[in-house]
């Protein structure tokens, strides 16, 4: 069975299958942030988000970060590691991108265990 949580125009914010969680891409509500603080916003959002989903980030088993600009890369890494213990770190990839829309300096995909 395949449920579907939190609709948006364009797709299901959360898909859950067999136990697996997906999330779709992710932004930060407040775009006028440096790369950390929307890093910093996303997670809050995650959060929540797994919450809903009935799991949460110490059952995250994969991320994929989108970034439009590498050299800010330690500052995203900075928010991230405060947010998530060590033993707790999903599979990450970190893939550099040209745009993401206006200001949108992230965007996160994630997977969890439910």
């Amino acid at each position: 069975m395949v449920q579907r949580i939190l609709q948006t125009p364009i797709m299901h914010r959360i898909v859950e299958h067999n136990g697996i969680v997906f999330l779709g891409g992710l932004i930060a509500d407040d775009l006028s942030q440096t790369m950390g603080g929307q890093t910093a916003d996303i997670c809050a959002k995650l959060d929540k988000l797994l919450a809903e989903a009935g799991t949460d980030k110490t059952k995250l088993l994969s991320a994929m970060l989108y970034v439009t600009d590498m050299s800010q890369k330690g500052e995203m890494n900075e928010a991230w590691t405060s947010w998530i213990a060590a033993a707790d770190l999903p599979t990450r990839a970190t893939i550099g991108v040209a745009d993401l829309g206006k200001n949108v300096l992230i965007e996160v995909v994630v997977t969890a265990a439910r």
